[in-house]
C-alpha cells in the first residue's frame, strides 16, 4: 500500500507523487546544450527525486551517462579540501556502481594520480575520456560542503567547463543542487559575507532554477491517488484547507497526509475534512518534525533574525547595501515566501516561529486554560484580557528585556501567553508582515451549541506598537482594526497598544483596558501596555 512520503526522496513504488519532470522543465532544456547550472530550493521540496527521476530517463533514453552523487559525506572534511576530494571521488565511484553503470560508462579504476586539489578535475577529465556518451553529473547537496573544500570543488568544476573549448575532456553538463542559490557560494566556501555580490565561485553557471511549492490543483492531484487507492475521499474543502496553511510546501503538504491517514487512523470510510486538516496541522506543530526544527533552528542566526524581526513587528526593516543579500539566504531556506511583501512563506511556518520564540515566556504562564472555557462551551475572551493586564504588569519588562528579538518583544510574549491558554481546545491564526505595521491575531474556538450543532467562536486582535518619535498608533489602529474585521465578517474586535517610548508612564500604569469605537462604529476593546 502507498503512502504519502515525508522522509527522503520518493520512490513511485511506495510513495504518492507527482510526475517529477514537470517540476524542472528547465533542466532537460540545459543539459541538451551541455550547460552547467544550479538547482536550489529549500529542504524537503522534492529537488532530490527530481534529479533522481531525471538521471534515470537520461540513462534510458541513451542520451547520456547521468549519475547524481550526494556531497554529504564530504562535508566532514571541513577544509581539508584533499580529503573531501577523495571521499567525493570514492562515492562517485559507488554511485556508479549502484546505478548500474558498465564498462567505459564505470570511472576509471584507479582514478588517476593528481594533487590535492586538482583530483577532482583530472578525474572527471578521465572519466568523460573513456565515457562512450555525454556524462552528465548532478551533485546534490553542494552547499553541506563548506570552505575551502567547497571553494576547491567549484574551482575545479569552472576550470574544466572552461577548458572544453580546447577539446579538453570533461563532464558535458553539470548541476549543482543545494538550498542556497549560486550568489550566496562564496560565503559559504569562505568569501566575505557582507560583500557577497562579488564574483562567484562558479560563475559559469548559465542559469538557476528554483524548484517551486505545489499549486492548489497539484496539491488536489496527489491527494486524489490515495482517494484512487482506498477509495477514501479529501473533500474539496479538505483539500483547500491544505493548500491555505501550507501553501504547496511539498513536506507540508505531505507530512498533513502522512498524519492525517497513517498517525490520526482516519477509518477509510470517512471522508477527510477540512477539521481533520486543521488537527493534522496542529499535532505537526506540537511534535516538531526534524524538518520544522531544522528550520527553527536558524531563528537565532543573526542574518534571519535582522530579516525575521521587523516582520514579526510590522516594521520597515533598515536596508544597506547587504540586506538584499540576507533577504535571499532567508528565503533560500524557505522561511519566507517569494515576493513582497517580506511575509513568512506559509501560515504553519508563520504559527512554529512564533511558538518557538515565545516559548520562554509562556512558561510564565501559570493560569490553567480550561478555567477560561465559560459553562457554554465558549472561550472567555474578556476574562483572558483582564488577567494578561496582570501579567504584563508583573513579569511584561522582565520578559521583553529577556527577548533576543527585541524589537518584536512585546508581540512574542502576547502570543505566548494566547498560546498558553487557547490552544489547548481552539487555534490562533497570526499573519504577519515587514511594513504592514501591525500583527492580525484571530482566535478561532469550536464549542457545542445548545442544539448540540458545532460552532465556532471567532475574536480578532490587531497589535500595534507606539514608537519612539512617533504619534499614537491608536486611530490608526481603529482604522485598520475596521478593516480586518471587515474582512472576516465580525462585529466586535481587539485593539492593543504597545508603548515602546523611553518616555512611556511605568509598566504598572500604562496597562489599562478601556473601550473604543471604530471609524464605522464597532465596539471593540482596547488594551494598552
Amino acid at each position: 500500500m502507498k503512502y504519502f512520503n515525508t522522509a527522503g526522496p520518493c520512490d513511485p513504488e511506495l510513495h504518492y507523487m507527482l510526475p517529477a519532470g514537470p517540476r524542472l522543465p528547465q533542466a532537460r532544456e540545459l543539459i541538451e546544450m551541455d550547460r552547467y547550472f544550479v538547482v536550489h530550493a529549500p529542504r524537503q521540496t522534492g529537488k532530490t527525486t527530481t534529479l533522481g527521476v531525471l538521471e534515470l530517463e537520461l540513462r534510458a533514453e541513451g542520451s547520456a551517462v547521468a549519475l547524481t552523487v550526494s556531497c554529504e559525506a564530504a562535508s566532514v572534511a571541513g577544509d581539508d579540501f584533499g580529503a573531501a576530494e577523495l571521499v567525493l571521488l570514492d562515492d562517485l565511484r559507488e554511485a556508479a556502481r549502484s546505478a548500474g553503470l558498465e564498462g567505459a560508462e564505470l570511472p576509471p579504476e584507479p582514478w588517476p594520480e593528481a594533487a590535492p586539489g586538482a583530483r577532482l578535475g583530472a578525474a572527471l577529465s578521465a572519466w568523460a575520456a573513456r565515457c562512450p556518451r555525454p556524462l552528465v553529473l548532478f551533485f546534490d547537496e553542494i552547499d553541506a560542503m563548506r570552505g575551502q573544500s567547497l571553494l576547491s570543488v567549484l574551482r575545479q568544476l569552472r576550470n574544466g567547463h572552461n577548458m572544453r573549448p580546447k577539446r579538453h575532456p570533461f563532464p558535458n553538463a553539470v548541476a549543482l543542487c543545494g538550498l542556497r542559490d549560486v550568489r550566496d557560494y562564496k560565503a559559504a566556501s569562505g568569501g566575505e559575507p557582507s560583500r557577497l555580490g562579488t564574483a562567484s565561485p562558479f560563475n559559469i553557471s548559465v542559469r538557476s532554477l528554483r524548484m517551486g511549492d505545489f499549486t492548489c490543483e497539484e496539491v488536489a492531484g496527489l491527494y486524489a491517488q490515495h482517494t484512487a487507492a482506498t477509495g477514501q475521499e479529501f473533500r474539496p474543502e479538505a483539500v483547500a484547507r491544505a493548500f491555505e496553511v501550507t501553501c504547496g510546501q511539498p513536506w507540508l503538504v505531505n507530512a498533513l497526509a502522512y498524519e492525517i491517514t497513517r498517525e490520526m487512523r482516519i477509518p477509510p470510510e470517512d471522508p477527510i475534512t477540512a477539521e481533520h486538516v486543521d488537527q493534522a496541522r496542529e499535532r505537526l506543530i506540537r511534535a516538531r518534525a526534524t524538518h520544522l526544527d531544522s528550520l527553527v533552528a536558524k531563528l537565532q542566526e543573526p542574518r534571519v533574525r535582522r530579516v525575521m524581526e521587523p516582520m514579526i513587528a510590522g516594521t520597515f526593516s533598515y536596508a544597506d547595501d547587504t540586506f538584499d543579500d540576507d533577504v535571499s539566504y532567508v528565503r533560500d531556506l524557505g522561511l519566507i515566501a517569494q515576493g513582497l511583501p517580506l511575509r513568512v512563506a506559509n501560515p504553519i511556518y508563520r504559527e512554529v516561529v512564533l511558538r518557538v520564540l515565545g516559548g520562554p515566556a509562556e512558561s510564565f504562564v501559570l493560569a490553567e486554560p480550561r478555567s477560561f472555557v465559560l459553562p457554554d462551551g465558549r472561550f472567555d475572551l474578556p476574562r483572558l484580557l483582564r488577567e494578561f493586564t496582570g501579567f504584563w504588569r508583573e513579569h511584561g519588562e522582565v520578559l521583553v528585556r529577556g527577548t533576543v528579538y527585541h524589537e518584536a518583544a512585546c508581540h512574542i510574549v502576547l502570543m505566548a501567553y494566547l498560546q498558553r491558554l487557547v490552544n489547548g481546545g481552539g487555534y490562533l491564526d497570526r499573519e504577519y508582515a515587514t511594513g504592514t505595521g501591525r500583527l492580525d491575531v484571530l482566535i478561532r474556538w469550536p464549542y457545542q451549541g445548545p442544539d448540540g450543532d458545532r460552532r465556532v467562536q471567532r475574536e480578532a486582535l490587531e497589535v500595534k506598537l507606539w514608537h519612539p518619535g512617533r504619534p499614537d498608533p491608536h486611530d490608526q489602529g481603529l482604522e485598520q482594526l475596521d478593516g480586518y474585521l471587515d474582512r472576516l465578517g465580525l462585529d466586535t474586535g481587539v485593539l492593543v497598544v504597545f508603548d515602546r517610548r523611553p518616555q512611556a508612564p511605568a509598566w504598572h500604569e500604562r496597562t489599562t483596558l478601556g473601550s473604543a469605537a471604530t471609524p464605522r462604529g464597532r465596539k471593540v476593546t482596547v488594551l494598552r501596555a
